[in-house]
């Protein structure tokens, strides 16, 4: 197995049960990394103390380009912390969590501490098992619709964490929408210091990367894949990435909004949290997801969307889901052990 994938194959029976609270919490990062972001950055760092996990975000793998304001890497931040908090209850413990704890430190995103043992429950289970099975799924989808009662429950999941959730299931909204994301993509392409940035995290052999985007997952065909930086970093594809865009969204079973009703870090949060409640239910559903953000990183995108639609407030995700093959294989992982930022404290160094 290639080492650049083998954090997504973590084994629950290796948890150290009768260990301490720090080697319980430092198992608990192999599932929080495990959580998407933009361009699979992986923008985030943990230090473990006695009795508690700090999840930092880690502003050095900013894309200060796309999002100048730290914006989805907060909501990347926000899945992770939901992936540990979904392990720690499967793990039978309870916790506490505390966003930004403290004010004179804004790369300190949270703090989950542990407690004694409590109980597992069956929903503990299934959002648990599907960690491992969430990935995101850039390939077209077959046009089977995506029940109702499975949309209510994303929907219910995303307000269980302080965010809103609306399901576009109709032709008319559906392709109003692909209009937008085209838009937002050719915006997007067109400058120049979009299209660096983005080189910068385009990877020619994935399989011996830890992060970034596989050149595939770009545009860029198979055998243009040795060039794939330079192809994005020096000519506009923006014409060809919105035509194939706009033809997924308007060809796909659901697209979704998930937003908040306030636009700043702890908003940020708790949409990173409900982006992955919403993402391992519907992985429970056998149902994939991937996503289509352009339309909210670029702000005039972003502000027809919003009227479009009718939102009850600000937008921070756009996911098309459905049912569809598996990828291929997850994207890459770093080792958890290299985002320490600190060695334990407590019991042991």
């Amino acid at each position: 197995m290639n080492e650049h994938i083998v954090p997504w194959y973590i084994d629950a029976a290796d948890f150290p049960a009768e260990g301490f609270a720090s080697d319980q919490l430092e198992f608990l990062i192999g599932y929080a990394i495990l959580a998407p972001s933009n361009h699979n950055t992986q923008p985030w760092l943990f230090r473990i103390n006695a009795m508690d996990l700090e999840l930092f975000a880690d502003r050095r793998r900013a894309l200060r380009v796309v999002d100048p304001e730290d914006r989805e890497l907060t909501i990347s931040c926000g899945a992770a912390l939901y992936n540990a908090r979904v392990a720690t209850e499967y793990f039978g413990h309870v916790y506490e969590v505390e966003p930004f704890p403290d004010p004179a430190d804004s790369n300190l995103v949270a703090r989950l501490r542990i407690g004694l043992t409590g109980e597992t429950s069956s929903e503990d289970v299934l959002l648990f098992h599907a960690i491992t099975k969430r990935w995101t799924n850039r390939s077209p989808f077959r046009p089977d619709p995506v029940p109702a009662p499975i949309l209510e429950a994303l929907k219910a999941g995303a307000e269980k964490e302080g965010a809103w959730f609306v399901a576009v299931t109709t032709d008319f909204e559906r392709i109003a929408l692909a209009e937008i994301v085209a838009e937002a993509d050719r915006i997007q392409w067109s400058d120049k210091s979009f299209r660096q940035e983005l080189s910068r995290w385009i990877r020619t052999h994935p399989e011996s990367s830890r992060d970034g985007i596989p050149a595939r997952d770009a545009g860029v065909k198979d055998w243009l894949s040795f060039a794939g930086p330079a192809i994005v970093r020096t000519f506009d594809r923006g014409g060809g990435v919105a035509a194939r865009d706009k033809d997924i969204a308007e060809h796909s079973p659901v697209l979704a909004v998930l937003g908040t009703t306030e636009d700043e870090p702890h908003a940020w949060l708790n949409a990173g949290q409900a982006l992955e409640n919403v993402l391992l239910r519907a992985r429970t559903e056998d149902v994939w997801a991937s996503f289509l953000n352009q339309a909210i990183e670029v702000p005039e995108a972003r502000a027809r969307l919003t009227e479009t639609l009718q939102l009850p407030g600000y937008p921070q995700v756009l996911l098309r889901l459905g049912y569809g093959p598996e990828p291929v294989s997850p994207t890459p992982r770093r080792n958890p052990r290299d985002m320490l930022i600190k060695h334990r404290t407590g019991h042991h160094e």
